[in-house]
């Protein structure tokens, strides 16, 4: 990845930070998304792994984390319960897809009718309220370390995720998000009909070795 590639901006209120190499629109987008606490840089250890040939967009949180050492954004206005809802995300969800509306006139060679997203922990709690609300508009689906909203399956459809290929990676140390979340999602995302490939380390809250390598097979 060429550090000239890379490029900080703000577009329709959001902060974001953009590889962009220069003959883009051969491949989909990718939307990463940072967890809890994080920031626009937080997700390029990922996108580092990835061909050099991919528009990627790591957007900012829009609230404060109110985390008192760590500080960083945060998807949702406030943590009154542990893990997010559909509900409570529904505001951030609306956003990416009016960001998204916002980059289409960005980067107008770039077709964004379909991309790619993924999440880190509170991210790809996000990435996966996105893509239950426009299934059809998203690829590819990467989970990293993370967990479904509460209430994500309720209601849904058997074949909601039919054929979609989705990524879950996750630690079996994790303390931060029990892996057993990620095998319930890995459970609930196969049923409503995504092909699932599902990758775990002994690590804690990051991904392993082997499934870094696992995130960058599933992008290439």
């Amino acid at each position: 990845m060429d550090r000239n590639d890379l490029r900080v901006f703000t577009i329709s209120g959001w902060s974001l930070k953009a590889f962009a190499p220069t003959a883009v629109g051969a491949r989909r987008p990718l939307l990463l998304i940072h967890g809890w606490t994080g920031d626009e840089n937080s997700m390029w250890v990922f996108g580092s792994q990835l061909s050099p040939d991919r528009l990627m967009l790591a957007p900012r949180a829009p609230h404060p984390s109110q985390h008192p050492k760590y500080g960083g954004y945060s998807w949702v206005a406030s943590r009154a319960g542990q893990w997010a809802s559909v509900t409570e995300l529904a505001p951030a969800v609306a956003g990416l897809e009016a960001l998204v509306g916002a980059l289409e006139s960005e980067y107008p060679e770039t077709d964004f009718s379909r991309l790619d997203v993924a999440g880190f922990s509170q991210g790809a709690a996000l990435a996966a309220a996105f893509t239950r609300s426009s299934p059809g508009r998203v690829g590819r689906l990467a989970m990293l370390a993370g967990f479904l909203p509460e209430d994500f399956a309720d209601g849904l459809p058997p074949d909601t995720f039919r054929d979609l290929p989705v990524l879950i990676a996750h630690g079996t140390q994790d303390e931060t998000v029990p892996v057993a979340m990620a095998r319930t999602a890995q459970t609930v995302l196969a049923g409503a009909g995504a092909t699932v490939t599902y990758c775990e380390s002994e690590v804690g809250h990051k991904l392993g070795a082997n499934c870094l390598r696992a995130f960058k097979e599933f992008f290439s």
